[in-house]
């Protein structure tokens, strides 16, 4: 069975921060291209049996099922809903940040 991915505004937002970060802080417009592509391709590949990476750590988002998948420095956290065969892409998160923190952010806000 094939699942549909939808991406959040959030991790709409993160991509683009993604993208901006590495071409022009650092300066590596070419490093960001192949990041992107990298995390994109990953994501595409929920679409087959999303359940195969394990749930986050942190309550209440293990509880809501969200998964975590790691591609490359970045945590790509999604939510599998089975009832409707889709896959929802929450954040987009650089690995060396407190994915904890901005968690807890997003859900306060």
């Amino acid at each position: 069975m094939n699942w549909k991915v939808i991406f959040s505004r959030k991790a709409d937002l993160d991509i683009g921060e993604i993208k901006d970060y590495i071409a022009n802080v650092l300066l590596e417009p070419k490093v960001a291209e192949n990041q992107l592509i990298r995390i994109k391709d990953a994501i595409d590949s929920l679409d087959f049996m999303p359940l195969r990476f394990r749930l986050y750590d942190y309550e209440p988002l293990r509880s809501e099922g969200m998964r975590i998948m790691t591609v490359g420095n970045y945590a790509v956290l999604y939510v599998p809903d089975e009832s409707t065969a889709t896959v929802t892409i929450v954040r987009i998160i650089y690995g060396g940040r407190d994915i904890p923190a901005r968690l807890r952010e997003d859900l306060e806000e």
